[in-house]
């Protein structure tokens, strides 16, 4: 089983830092989202020593959690952001985060979109086809700005990684593919409220090596020069993000051991001088959280035994949506460990993917709680009002103390703006 640090047993009770998990269940109910602050802290301190002092600037990638607690936590520690909405850069700018660091991805933003972040003065536009640029140049244009632009390039890498977070290949509908992307970068250095300040490159989720990594810088470096000689120059590389996190036994890639092989090769080619962004998400949040959940029911048949607990896809899709993996942990260890069976452990929506975990090793009773663990990252950012069911509150432990950063929704509040007609 893989367990963060900052959820370990103490005394056969799972805790989060140093509060007893049950005293969190008892207090705030569940199923109920916990993180842990120093987790995030020293998942943060990792790209902190990766960069040794180099030009880097980490952009969280708020997709994976954007909780205002959470991303004023790390822009309290310097991060920049990585968005792909005009929702994402309302909450930066709620919590006081600096527009400057902040990069705008995505493949579909729309007019106003852009008016917003061009407003606020984001760092970069990450464009991704040659009908967002010329829409982002009339867009500038209208309100009298420069648009500063990377290209997000397609370099039909294989992440190896899994279908749906694949983002490299050619047949995604991520960037500009590489083999085009000159003619593009020549087109926008033609229009008038366009900066080009960089390139920018993607390639997926969850990846665990850094070869995929290399092989994309290798055709970023020549995309680069190519440039060069042609009097584009850029100020910054922005690699994505993308590293992975143990959710069970994978062996992981760590910020060091990739940044010292990107400033290796980028040296070797007299580019050492180039700004590197980094978006990471996933890894900065995914084992910082957990969902703690009860057990309802047991159900046992000759086929399978079911753990049915509170907590459902709607509040974690990633199993159903992925076939993801996340360890379950018993909050309460037993003694007589002889009573484990074999257990799915699924939810009350009406759904055959309403699954948590499959074929877990359990010792269980009625009212034990589980703790299902790497659900810091695409946990509550996923989750839906599927059969109604509100959306569990967020808390945040920092040592002694639980805070609650999200409050759990009222069954009211699912329909309060609605109406019927007259």
């Amino acid at each position: 089983m893989t367990v963060a640090p900052q959820f370990q047993h103490k005394n056969g009770v799972l805790h989060a830092e140093n509060i007893p998990l049950p005293e969190l269940a008892h207090q705030y109910g569940t199923p109920l989202y916990v993180y842990s602050r120093q987790a995030l802290r020293d998942a943060w301190a990792a790209y902190q020593e990766a960069a040794q002092a180099r030009d880097v600037l980490v952009c969280y990638g708020m997709k994976a959690n954007s909780n205002l607690a959470v991303i004023n936590e790390f822009k309290t520690l310097g991060s920049g952001f990585d968005i792909v909405s005009g929702g994402e850069l309302a909450r930066v700018l709620a919590i006081g985060g600096d527009p400057g660091k902040i990069v705008f991805s995505g493949v579909g933003k729309q007019a106003w979109e852009m008016r917003a972040a061009l407003e606020a003065g984001v760092k970069c536009f990450n464009v991704e086809s040659e009908g967002e640029l010329e829409r982002l140049d009339a867009v500038a244009r209208e309100l009298g700005k420069m648009a500063p632009l990377s290209l997000r390039v397609n370099p039909d890498v294989d992440a190896h990684t899994h279908p749906y977070i694949s983002t490299g290949l050619k047949e995604n509908k991520f960037g500009i593919a590489i083999e085009n992307a000159l003619d593009v970068y020549r087109r926008a250095a033609t229009l008038g409220n366009i900066q080009i300040v960089g390139v920018d490159c993607h390639i997926g989720s969850q990846i665990t090596e850094a070869a995929p990594y290399l092989d994309a810088l290798d055709k970023l470096i020549d995309l680069i020069q190519s440039l060069a000689a042609e009097g584009i120059h850029l100020q910054h590389l922005d690699l994505g993000g993308g590293i992975g996190i143990r959710y069970t036994d994978e062996t992981l890639l760590s910020p060091r051991v990739l940044l010292d092989q990107v400033f290796k090769k980028l040296d070797s080619h007299g580019l050492g001088d180039l700004q590197i962004i980094l978006e990471p998400g996933r890894s900065l949040v995914g084992n910082a959280g957990i969902l703690l959940t009860a057990v309802e029911y047991l159900k046992h048949s000759p086929a399978k035994n079911f753990a049915i607990v509170d907590a459902a896809m709607n509040d974690l899709i990633r199993p159903t949506l992925y076939d993801a993996w996340h360890d379950v942990e018993a909050v309460q260890t037993r003694q007589n460990t002889d009573e484990a069976l074999t257990y799915d452990i699924v939810g009350p929506v009406c759904e055959s993917g309403d699954w948590l975990a499959r074929d877990r090793p359990l010792s269980l009773q009625q009212g034990d709680l589980l703790a299902i663990m790497s659900a810091g990252a695409y946990a509550f950012t996923m989750a839906s009002h599927y059969n109604s069911r509100p959306c569990p509150a967020e808390i945040m432990v920092d040592g002694y103390q639980a805070h609650v950063i999200r409050p759990r929704e009222t069954i009211e509040s699912l329909f309060q703006d609605e109406s019927v007609l007259p």
